[in-house]
């Protein structure tokens, strides 16, 4: 028998089996038939490569972002209910049933309920199919074909197991959305370390320990505990020990994944304000370090926290623009929560030297324009990290440095995807205002960015996370520099008060 680890209390109507499961214990369920297509389907259905099998057994759930040849987005997640964690109970389970294959389903990474995240749905087994819980409403969906005991429909996606190019190994496949041509996959990550098979409770590369906090404060606030995620993000960024904000941090996002937040909090007369500089702890200001002289460095524990700090600008677009943009969907904040995230993971990888304010910098003076903000901090500045990341690498490759070598692996994989996330909300602006996304940014790096956009470019990860070379050959910005501050040069066709700021990022 096919083996999952569920999680958490499930209460579903009475034809459901009902399980009671901690999250260290592990549930058998009925090894079920695969969703079934006919010929004509079979063939006619467009199916993109996702990962040989074998890669998709350290986790038993996977979000997968694609992107179609239009520049559209869309995210599945992929569920696998075939686990590993005891070889004897399953050979006990297995020895009278023939082996159909492994329990593969895919389906929209939203709930079509509100379009909540879906990631952290529990997985229940009922007579017939197999469904998942959507953690906000408890609305139920069936794996294979979508339906719901409430009359919703999620959308759900084929997966199929090919023999790979050697004819031995298996690869993966799933069917593509409707509505795009051309569909590739641009990122591919477990959902979390919740579904790590077997569990674990450890980052397999850990090169900093995370030390208590300086000023003893628990992580959920005695009084007036957050109930939203922007509550949320605004006590993280007045939270000036980096220590407990990493705690807060992955706490946030666990109740955001979880569903256990009341809402994201965007809407409403009393949304609290973020700062319009955060705190921070005199320890980690003193010595702050300068990106821009980090070549005359030795220290390589210096140089690899000027590349991966703890910035606190993810929480910052959440707290902001959630409010002055009502309309953003829930999957906006799942990215950034997720950016946000991984921020705190960098600083546990690391932590060891102050953070540097360059990319805050950028944050403050895009403080009105989320299109800006979008622009220069995403497409312009963490785009450039990934032109000269590859190098650094390479650098203590040579100098024999395996343990830095894999932590930047880690931080430039991440940052594609944060660069792919920026893309991706920057096109969706541009298609509500019905404008052209390489124009407008060419447009907003020109009104507020100075000098050259830099290269030599790494175009194959600019590529992958959506920022083709017209994006960003031959372009220069026209931002004058008044001796404080860069004065941009404002749009005609409208006031805004959008800054920016020359930051030497990587060069």
């Amino acid at each position: 028998m096919a083996h999952v680890l569920l999680h958490g209390t499930i209460a579903r109507s009475a034809r459901v089996k009902r399980f009671w499961v901690k999250s260290n214990m592990t549930a058998f369920l009925r090894l079920e038939p695969r969703r079934q297509h006919s010929y004509s389907q079979q063939h006619s259905m467009d199916l993109l490569q996702v990962a040989p099998y074998k890669d998709l057994l350290s986790h038993t759930r996977y979000l997968l972002t694609l992107r179609s040849k239009e520049g559209r987005y869309h995210s599945l997640i992929l569920f696998r209910l075939s686990g590993s964690s005891d070889a004897a109970l399953h050979d006990k389970y297995t020895e009278s049933t023939s082996p159909r294959g492994p329990q593969l389903y895919a389906m929209e990474s939203t709930c079509p309920h509100l379009g909540l995240d879906m990631s952290h749905a529990e997985i229940e087994d009922c007579e017939d199919s197999v469904v998942a819980v959507c953690p906000w409403h408890r609305y139920d969906f069936d794996l294979r074909t979508g339906h719901s005991e409430t009359g919703l429909k999620a959308c759900t996606y084929a997966v199929q197991v090919r023999p790979g190019a050697d004819g031995v190994a298996e690869d993966v496949w799933v069917e593509t959305p409707d509505g795009g041509k051309d569909w590739r996959l641009v990122e591919l990550r477990p959902v979390s370390e919740e579904f790590a098979d077997p569990p674990t409770a450890t980052s397999p590369v850990q090169t900093g320990k995370i030390s208590e906090p300086t000023v003893q404060e628990d992580v959920v606030p005695v009084e007036n505990p957050p109930r939203t995620l922007i509550q949320w993000a605004v006590l993280i960024l007045n939270t000036a020990d980096p220590t407990l904000k990493v705690q807060r941090t992955r706490h946030a996002v666990h109740l955001f994944r979880t569903g256990q937040l009341t809402s994201i909090g965007q809407r409403g007369s009393s949304v609290p304000q973020p700062p319009d500089l955060p705190p921070r702890h005199e320890a980690w200001v003193r010595n702050t370090v300068d990106p821009g002289k980090i070549s005359r460095k030795k220290n390589r524990a210096v140089m690899l926290h000027a590349l991966a700090n703890v910035e606190q600008w993810a929480w910052d677009i959440i707290a902001r623009f959630g409010p002055l943009h009502p309309d953003l969907p829930p999957a906006f904040f799942s990215d950034f929560a997720k950016v946000a995230l991984d921020e705190s993971k960098h600083f546990s990888l690391l932590c060891t030297m102050p953070v540097h304010a360059s990319l805050w910098d950028s944050a403050q003076v895009t403080f009105s324009s989320l299109r800006a903000r979008l622009a220069i901090i995403h497409l312009v500045q963490e785009a450039r990290g990934l032109d000269v990341n590859p190098a650094t690498i390479e650098k203590f490759r040579r100098q024999g440095d395996v343990e830095s070598v894999k932590v930047l692996e880690i931080i430039h994989t991440d940052e594609v995807t944060h660069v792919t996330a920026g893309h991706r909300w920057f096109t969706w602006l541009c298609g509500k205002e019905g404008v052209d996304p390489v124009e407008s940014f060419r447009e907003d790096v020109r009104r507020c960015w100075t000098g050259d956009v830099k290269g030599p470019f790494n175009v194959s990860a600019r590529e992958k996370a959506g920022m083709t070379p017209e994006f960003y050959e031959d372009l220069r910005g026209e931002a004058a520099w008044d001796g404080k501050r860069l004065k941009y040069r404002q749009p005609p066709e409208k006031e805004e008060s959008d800054a920016a700021v020359n930051v030497e990022y990587g060069k």
